[in-house]
């Protein structure tokens, strides 16, 4: 049984119905935040989600227990009753109509007014493609994001972390909490429904103000912020790697040019458009002077926004993401440890198996249920 740490969100009760991505790794957030979670998962499937994507561990699946129940079983369904009945959340990602159809969808629960139903899908709830399959890569395409980054040839797929997380959890994560918020005022509870297309779309909130305002035309790799400018962009330097710059303010775009050995005005006039093609070579040229490593010594601890841009075994030993303590090793993994920091309260992973199985009787009991 897993030993749960003293955080910002200990003595909440959240079930977790296992599923994959932003599902478990909005489980992951309020774990790490304190908050006791159990999954409900298949017998047999092993509770970790991860491992249908060939993982053996997951670290998403950290900090929290796992009840091997089957829904379609009536002895078991009434013991996940009882567990969703004393909970103050739920966090769910079936297709819609799913719980429902399993007697557990969030009118199923009379008795616990204060339950807070998180639903996680791509299209959403409603809408003509709700009850359609899909992935990260359909649903950032939807709405209006894939189609907003890469090159002028094509889109360029950024992981699944527009969609699945940033999109999917986070959005699902800060809804729970608000309505989580409520129900602690009013004692009524509430359904969220977090797609992962209305995420997104959110999350291009800002770009959509760029296109309004005419800083932008909409099309990939003009923007200010997605490859168009020669001073916002990735360089490969001398024996491989890259460094990547964006110094846009005037005062930091001087100090990157004195650091990076150019006298005043020896650059042609980054404002003049016409001058981009010259100017970007100018800067390929000069990166193609010094490895990774020494361009990493010219400018550290400078203004100038140049970084070398790392793997992700080199960003864990950086020493600035050492010093703040950004990754840590938790049963032999090296992993993200639990953010943002709270001054008071920060977030912990707590000791033991990150999927420790429990028994339906220790899952009642530890509930009072």
């Amino acid at each position: 049984m897993t030993t749960l740490p003293q955080g910002p969100l200990a003595g909440l009760r959240i079930v977790e119905i296992s599923g994959l991505g932003p599902t478990p790794f909005t489980a992951q957030l309020f774990a790490d935040m304190g908050a006791e979670v159990i999954r409900i998962a298949r017998p047999g499937a092993g509770g970790a989600a991860g491992n249908v994507l060939g993982m053996e561990n997951d670290p998403i699946e950290r900090g929290r227990d796992v009840l091997e129940l089957d829904l379609k079983s009536p002895a078991d369904k009434a013991l996940a009753r009882r567990l969703i009945a004393r909970a103050d959340a739920l966090i769910e990602g079936m297709r819609p109509g799913a719980m429902e159809r399993l007697g557990l969808g969030p009118a199923d629960f009379p008795e616990n007014p204060r339950l807070v139903y998180g639903r996680m899908t791509g299209w959403g709830q409603s809408g003509p493609l709700a009850p359609t399959a899909g992935h990260d890569i359909n649903f950032i395409a939807l709405s209006g994001a894939l189609g907003s980054i890469g090159t002028p040839e094509q889109p360029v797929v950024p992981l699944n972390l527009v969609g699945d997380f940033a999109g999917g959890t986070m959005y699902l994560a800060f809804g729970m909490m608000a309505a989580l918020w409520h129900a602690q005022a009013t004692g009524q509870g509430q359904v969220v429904d977090a797609a992962i297309t209305d995420g997104v779309a959110h999350l291009m909130t800002m770009i959509h103000g760029l296109v309004a305002n005419g800083v932008w035309d909409g099309r990939r790799g003009t923007s200010l912020l997605d490859g168009a400018l020669p001073w916002y962009g990735t360089y490969p330097c001398k024996g491989g790697g890259h460094v990547a710059i964006g110094p846009i303010e005037e005062k930091f775009w001087i100090e990157f040019q004195r650091l990076a050995g150019f006298a005043p005005g020896e650059l042609p006039d980054r404002a003049d458009r016409t001058r981009w093609p010259a100017l970007r070579a100018a800067l390929a040229a000069r990166f193609l002077e010094r490895t990774r490593a020494e361009w990493a010594l010219v400018f550290d601890g400078s203004d100038a926004c140049a970084t070398p841009v790392l793997s992700l075994a080199e960003a864990a030993a950086h020493p600035h993401n050492v010093a703040r303590g950004v990754y840590l090793d938790h049963e032999g993994m090296r992993q993200p440890a639990p953010a943002p920091k709270l001054s008071a309260t920060p977030g912990a992973i707590g000791p033991g198996s990150a999927l420790a199985r429990i028994t339906p009787e220790e899952a009642l009991a530890r509930w009072d249920a």
